[in-house]
């Protein structure tokens, strides 16, 4: 492939890329499977691993998160970020559109615009001739927190907008979880020892100001978009023209909004949706009233903090009180002992409620919760039951504190707690409740993706003693499926076919998929991209996984212990004797200059730090982001630190910029 065709493909596959983020993350309607999307993104990576230069800010790549911050900048609007007024009620939008009439004097024709209000935290998003080029949290409404490197690792935010757009073009907007994808991090962290957050809204709020924007890459980070900052090309009359034209550009907004020409009709909208919000797939606290006309507006202009021209109007809190019949403790696929509370049947918010997970045992304590007690329950983000309190004066006499028992429910072996965790964990690697869980992980879409192969299916082959291992579903057969339950011979051979062409993941789906602990997907893909062969993985000890950029001492000697546990080894032996092939990630064919070498790149220097490890990378070399007896070289610029003491205590060899050069030059 000639220089100028591989640029040609270069930038064909970042469109290609992008067009697929957009379908999956804004439009949530993928038409390739995450395979073919794999396979798009190592070229993309191979093309950028030999050709450092053509690197773009829109380039995919660019998500996967900077080397970590030391704090955030603070950057002032170009104009105010306000927050809006509260009101509680739908007559306190009659009041609203009573003030609105009054300071406008009656003469105008008013209709509002419409939309839900997102629980999440306010950002506001820059573009610069379309490319996007920083991003800005809400602050105290003048000035916020640069968060740009955290924000560009999120898939659904375009990189570069999808029509041309020039000069400057600012866009805020709400940043949020799915309450599905909630779920889903909060059992991440139980399962890690780690705290659980209390609310889709926290969850999403702290992902954004980590200092390591990978861990931001890691949550599943969503955003609605609705209102311009600056936009220096573009004017709109109205809100519901900005909405139409953010769209155009490939800005996820809210499907929900509605014009109303009344304040009637947005009083209804405000019940429509509160009728509805438990269907959607995200939360919401409220609906927000705003005058569409942005002409208006400006004549409305604004009051302290807040727009006179939008009014925020809330739902009331949805709780409800009931009483714990008993607490029992789930075992998860990494042994964590989860309480979870049985609780009288109970509606809050339209949906009936029997459980609520207690998280650990210094929960318990903090609340005071213990089995006859009459709780106060809601549901924590919109979706998962929470116990919020216990109603003490209601309490029985013969009320006991609840301990969870230091032994597993399941398989009886010892419980402990980790150092540094809040978890008690089954100590019993052969635990019937492990297996089962990790094998519910293996076939799951962010793993092997065996797309038919779902967790009742799991459950039911586990119950036919048909599986007990991973490698034990690569033996299943047609008629073996057929044999169960409900199971039609095309329904069988559509299983077969999704266990088939789950053969060859990518490396970091595999390793993934193995249920490491502290492996996540992001350090998944780190490891892949490191050791580029599962063989290299697998035989790495701790100070080789140590090199490995975001690998601390924690992952790396979990990585180590789990490749060297004998019942893991013979899953991944069984495994590769059956077909599965992992993806290797191969090296670039141009000339390794640095081949063998590990350049740890520190201080500042006059170019940038990944541009500089790209360019190590692209000469067979290796750039981790902490020295060890395994560096060959620092390469040191100005305001050096911790680095440039560590490499003179180990005596390993410093370059400076220009001696940096000579070494890839000769």
């Amino acid at each position: 492939m000639g220089k100028k065709s591989g640029k040609t493909r270069y930038q064909e596959l970042i469109k290609i890329i992008s067009d697929h983020d957009y379908n999956y993350h804004v439009l949530d309607q993928p038409i390739i499977s995450d395979f073919e999307y794999d396979k798009l993104f190592s070229e993309l990576l191979k093309l950028e691993e030999e050709n450092p230069r053509w690197v773009c800010p829109e380039s995919p790549s660019q998500r996967v998160g900077a080397r970590p911050l030391e704090a955030f900048k603070k950057i002032k609007h170009r104009t105010p970020m306000l927050s809006l007024q509260n009101s509680y009620s739908p007559e306190d939008i009659l009041a609203f559109d009573e003030r609105v009439k009054k300071i406008l004097g009656g003469g105008s024709k008013l209709e509002y615009f419409c939309e839900p209000k997102f629980d999440g935290l306010a950002v506001e998003l820059v573009y610069e001739d379309g490319v996007f080029s920083r991003a800005i949290t809400r602050g105290d409404g003048q000035v916020g927190e640069d968060i740009t490197e955290n924000v560009k690792t999120m898939k659904s935010i375009p990189l570069k907008l999808r029509k041309p757009s020039k000069g400057i073009f600012e866009v805020r907007g709400e940043i949020l979880i799915f309450k599905k994808d909630f779920a889903e991090l909060n059992e991440t962290q139980q399962e890690n020892g780690l705290a659980t957050f209390a609310n889709p809204r926290n969850a999403a709020a702290g992902s954004v100001r980590q200092l390591n924007s990978k861990i931001t890459a890691s949550r599943p980070l969503r955003i609605f978009c609705y209102a311009p900052g600056i936009t220096e090309s573009e004017k709109f009359k109205s809100q519901a023209e900005f909405r139409k034209t953010a769209e155009e550009h490939g800005l996820p907004v809210s499907p929900h909004i509605e014009i109303c020409k009344s304040a009637q009709a947005a009083v209804d909208y405000y019940h429509k949706i509160q009728t509805m919000r438990h269907e959607l797939p995200y939360d919401i606290d409220g609906v927000v009233i705003k005058v569409n006309s942005r002409a208006l507006q400006d004549e409305l202009g604004f009051i302290a903090r807040s727009p006179r021209w939008a009014n925020a109007a809330k739902f009331p809190p949805e709780q409800a009180t009931t009483t714990i019949e008993d607490i029992q403790v789930q075992v998860g696929r990494t042994g964590a002992l989860t309480p979870v509370a049985i609780m009288k049947p109970v509606r809050v918010g339209g949906v009936q409620i029997t459980h609520a997970t207690l998280h650990n045992q210094d929960e318990i304590d903090r609340k005071d919760v213990r089995i006859g007690d009459t709780v106060v329950v809601q549901r924590a983000g919109d979706v998962i039951p929470e116990v919020v309190s216990p109603v003490k004066e209601k309490r029985p006499k013969n009320s006991k504190p609840y301990v969870i028992s230091k032994k597993c429910p399941v398989c009886n072996s010892k419980a402990s707690k980790n150092e540094g965790e809040v978890v008690l964990r089954c100590t019993n690697e052969s635990c019937p409740a492990i297996l089962k869980e990790s094998l519910v992980h293996f076939v799951s879409r962010k793993a092997m993706n065996m797309d038919k192969v779902g967790e009742k299916l799991v459950y039911q082959l586990i119950n036919e003693k048909l599986i007990a291992t991973r490698a034990d579903f690569y033996r299943l057969t047609k008629k073996q499926l057929i044999d169960l339950e409900r199971k039609a011979e095309k329904s069988a051979q559509n299983i077969i076919d999704s266990i088939e062409s789950s053969k060859e993941p990518s490396l970091a789906r595999f390793i993934y998929s193995l249920g490491i602990r502290f492996v996540g997907e992001q350090t998944a893909r780190d490891l892949a991209t490191h050791f580029g062969q599962l063989e290299q993985l697998i035989t790495a000890n701790e100070e080789e996984l140590l090199e490995c950029e975001g690998i601390g001492p924690k992952v790396a000697a979990s990585v180590y212990a789990a490749f060297r546990n004998s019942f893991m080894k013979k899953e991944i032996s069984n495994l590769l004797k059956l077909g599965v092939k992992p993806l290797e990630i191969k090296k670039s064919a141009g000339p390794q200059k640095l081949d063998g070498m590990n350049i740890v790149v520190t201080g500042t220097l006059p170019a940038g730090r990944d541009e500089i490890k790209e360019l190590i990378t692209s000469l067979g070399g290796k750039s981790s982001g902490s020295v060890s007896k395994k560096t060959s070289y620092l390469l040191a610029g100005e305001s050096a630190g911790s680095k440039l003491e560590k490499a003179r205590e180990l005596n390993i060899p410093i370059l400076d910029w220009d001696a940096f050069q000579k070494l890839i030059s000769n």
